[in-house]
């Protein structure tokens, strides 16, 4: 059976190039992919893009095999807290299942609590570094960091890099 990928997405202002490419190299691979938010309908990217959800949060599968969460400027205000988002994260976690984020969206799983004594990193702002430290996280300024089942990127230009560490953590 195919690993399934849940992805989450901000239900507006989600940067498409972190959704499509990882998504993409995943699909390449075999994996079947649905992508989520924390409202159903269609979500908007940042440059204009349309993506038709296939549900919410609150009814992801819990027993996918690996939970990737995009980025860009819609993360902080509908994903970083999102109850239902951080709790799907400590589920598939605590499963020893991948997770993952890039951009503004690795701020939720320092709020989920569970980058506490990993290595991490996210878009290089302020705000968002002070949030993985928060949560307990080493910050680390690389395009990707994977820690155990853990991976985090700093942005777009890491989506692919980003994708093929996620690729990898799920290969047989």
């Amino acid at each position: 059976m195919p690993p399934s990928v849940v992805f989450v997405i901000a239900p507006e202002r989600f940067r498409e190039e972190e959704l499509l490419e990882p998504q993409r190299l995943l699909e390449q691979a075999g994996a079947r992919v649905t992508v989520v938010s924390t409202r159903g309908g269609v979500a908007t990217g940042m440059a204009g893009a349309r993506v038709r959800l296939d549900g919410t949060v609150r009814r992801a599968d819990l027993g996918c095999d690996a939970l990737v969460i995009a980025g860009g400027d819609g993360a902080p205000g509908h994903l970083w807290d999102s109850e239902p988002l951080r709790a799907l994260v400590r589920a598939v976690h605590a499963a020893g299942r991948p997770v993952g984020a890039i951009c503004l969206a690795p701020p939720v799983l320092a709020r989920a609590g569970v980058l506490a004594g990993k290595r991490a990193t996210t878009y290089p702002t302020d705000r968002a570094i002070a949030e993985l430290k928060r949560g307990g996280a080493a910050y680390v300024k690389e395009p990707v960091v994977s820690d155990g089942t853990i991976v985090t990127a700093s942005g777009p230009e890491a989506a692919a890099a980003f994708g093929q560490t996620l690729t990898r953590l799920l290969a047989p």
